[in-house]
């Protein structure tokens, strides 16, 4: 049988009695629990805190270590760009560049005996040309590459002619332009006089010393070669190119005096 304890509960004692201590513990525990907490919360919001001044203190430090290893470095890229820049405008000054020195060879090689030259004015591009002030400035305004402006005499029109023909062969000339090409003047005696000198006189620049002799101005265009903007133009002047057309003028007469006397 189950023993049943008849007293009042108030007059309980011992291991059944029930205990009549309040809320308060509840309560202390609470707060304890509380602050527990809050603790850890600081504690842990201080170390993530202490950890991101660390994090950036490594960022200064290896942002520090970047902008010294840039500034070690950036002589390397200036002489890195320097060179880029340099090997650019070598290449395009080698590729605007001009062979005039094939050009005057060839021209020697194709030059007919029974043609004399007064000047040569080679140049890179008009503008080069038109600070020359060259006589036939008119036909090379048209030319925006190099071209060779010629001014001389030949043994008549058909001296001429052949010159122009020839002047297609050098390679690279695109077209070969007459500027003029004049006789000289019979009636009024222009470009002829005694002595086989110039209309002017002994000082005259004027290569025809004879009436069958024919004073032209030729340019000759390279059209297909690159245009140079800094290209410079080369003048050669033939200054015994008179004395010349005059010993050659006299030897043609000779001989045609010569031929004459021996039919007779």
């Amino acid at each position: 049988m189950r023993p049943v304890n008849l007293l009042p509960p108030g007059e309980r004692s011992g291991e059944q009695a029930p205990t009549r201590t309040g809320p308060l513990p509840y309560l202390v525990i609470g707060a304890l629990v509380a602050v527990l907490a809050g603790v850890t919360l600081l504690v842990t919001t201080s170390n993530q805190i202490s950890e991101r001044k660390a994090d950036a203190a490594q960022l200064h430090r290896e942002d520090a270590l970047a902008k010294a290893r840039v500034e070690r470095l950036s002589a390397y890229t200036q002489f890195r760009n320097l060179r880029e820049q340099r090997v650019a405008t070598v290449a395009s000054l080698a590729d605007s560049r001009f062979d005039w020195q094939r050009v005057m060879r060839e021209l020697s090689l194709v030059l007919p005996s029974d043609v004399w030259l007064v000047s040569l004015d080679a140049s890179a591009s008009a503008e080069v040309s038109a600070g020359s002030g060259s006589e036939a400035g008119g036909m090379r305004g048209s030319i925006a590459g190099p071209a060779l402006e010629i001014s001389g005499c030949a043994s008549g029109q058909e001296a001429v002619a052949g010159f122009v023909t020839v002047l297609k062969d050098i390679d690279g000339v695109t077209r070969v332009g007459v500027q003029s090409s004049e006789l000289a003047d019979k009636k009024s005696g222009a470009g002829v006089a005694p002595g086989g000198e110039g209309e002017s006189g002994s000082g005259s620049t004027d290569c025809r010393t004879r009436e069958f002799i024919a004073k032209f101005e030729i340019v000759v265009a390279f059209d297909a070669a690159p245009v140079s903007a800094g290209g410079s133009g080369a003048e050669v002047s033939l200054p015994n190119a008179t004395e010349n057309a005059e010993s050659t003028s006299t030897e043609a007469s000779e001989e045609s005096g010569s031929s004459e006397g021996a039919e007779g």
